[in-house]
């Protein structure tokens, strides 16, 4: 019950029944031709969806408090040499196709990350920040909406690259039952595209 709510107010808040899209409509179109011509076709890779299944088997009995046990741990480990944890998620097997697709973007693509049932990362090309995705946008407006659901944020100038980029956010489904099962999260080098 509390899902479909939360579905049912996502789509209000939206204000459409078709994907989602940030107001911007100075880089909304770029990056949305960027994804769906480049991205969608690989979102449903059996590397994705294999990982993404066995993550939400492995961590359905996770509640909140072991989940912000994780993040914390993620987090503390950042600053860290030894990352038990980060290390296990960025040497798996959907990290390692998620990088080699962030190479093949010739620099288009600037990271990528997918999310579990949970909100928790399952791989990632590039270290986040954090483990825990399920309080921020890019996995409400996506996962808790529904099927082919696409977000795209706005557009922010990374400190450090100067990059003007903005991140890309879909729901990802089960192919044989359509059902939400994670979502995935791909930066654009808005200056690239």
């Amino acid at each position: 019950m509390r899902r479909k709510a939360l579905a049912l107010l996502g789509l209000w808040m939206l204000g459409a029944s078709g994907p989602a899209y940030a107001q911007d409509p100075i880089h909304v179109a770029p990056v949305r031709d960027y994804v769906e011509t480049n991205v969608l076709p690989w979102i449903t890779d059996r590397t994705i969806i294999d990982a993404l299944k066995d993550h939400n088997e492995l961590n359905a009995h996770l509640t909140h408090p072991a989940i912000a046990a994780l993040d914390a741990q993620w987090r503390a480990e950042t600053a860290s040499t030894r990352r038990p944890l980060i290390d296990s998620v960025l040497s798996s097997a959907v990290s390692q196709f998620l990088k080699k697709r962030q190479a093949l973007s010739d620099g288009v693509i600037t990271e990528i990350f997918v999310i579990d049932a949970k909100g928790l990362s399952v791989g990632e090309s590039e270290i986040t920040s954090d483990y825990w995705q399920g309080d921020e946008a890019k996995w409400q407006k996506t996962f808790l909406i529904g099927p082919d659901v696409m977000f795209i944020d706005g557009a922010e100038r990374d400190d450090s690259t100067q990059m003007l980029q903005s991140q890309a956010s879909m729901t990802v489904s089960d192919p044989v039952t359509g059902q939400p099962i994670g979502s995935i999260t791909v930066g654009i080098n808005l200056d690239a595209l």
